[in-house]
């Protein structure tokens, strides 16, 4: 029984326990084989996070920057703005003052004539400008 059985019986064992060694390897080789490439997945997770966080700081950078530009800019643009503006006023308030003082000459001249030509025969006025004149001392008179 030993020489027929126990020979069959032990190298089915024997071939059965190299079958198992075998798989144990190579499990092995693919467990080391799975940790170096989680590890290389985790590396370049890690290098597109950086890349990710980086291209996100210089895109704050760049709106940061454009937006001061803009508010600069926006900040030139009113002062310009209101130096135009201003210069505007004090030339329409030029205007204005002079086309007053033309319109108030132009009254007093206008006023004056009236009361000069309705009221030149009254005494009253006739002797207002006599005693007018009476104060100028003479050869005063511009030529």
């Amino acid at each position: 029984l030993s020489r027929y059985a126990f020979k069959p019986i032990t190298a089915a064992v024997e071939a059965r326990e190299k079958a198992l060694e075998d798989a144990i390897a190579g499990a092995k080789a693919d467990r080391e084989e799975a940790a170096r490439i989680l590890a290389e997945h985790r590396a370049q997770m890690e290098s597109a996070r950086n890349e990710a966080q980086k291209l996100i700081a210089d895109g704050r950078a760049v709106g940061d920057k454009l937006r001061a530009e803009m508010i600069e800019e926006t900040r030139a643009q009113q002062q310009d703005m209101l130096e135009r503006a201003r210069l505007e006023i004090g030339a329409e308030k030029t205007r204005a003052i002079a086309e007053l003082r033309r319109e108030a000459v132009d009254l007093a001249i206008a006023g004056a004539s009236k009361v000069i030509e309705k009221n030149l025969d009254d005494s009253s006025n006739r002797r207002i400008v006599e005693s007018f004149l009476s104060t100028i001392p003479a050869g005063s008179a511009k030529r």
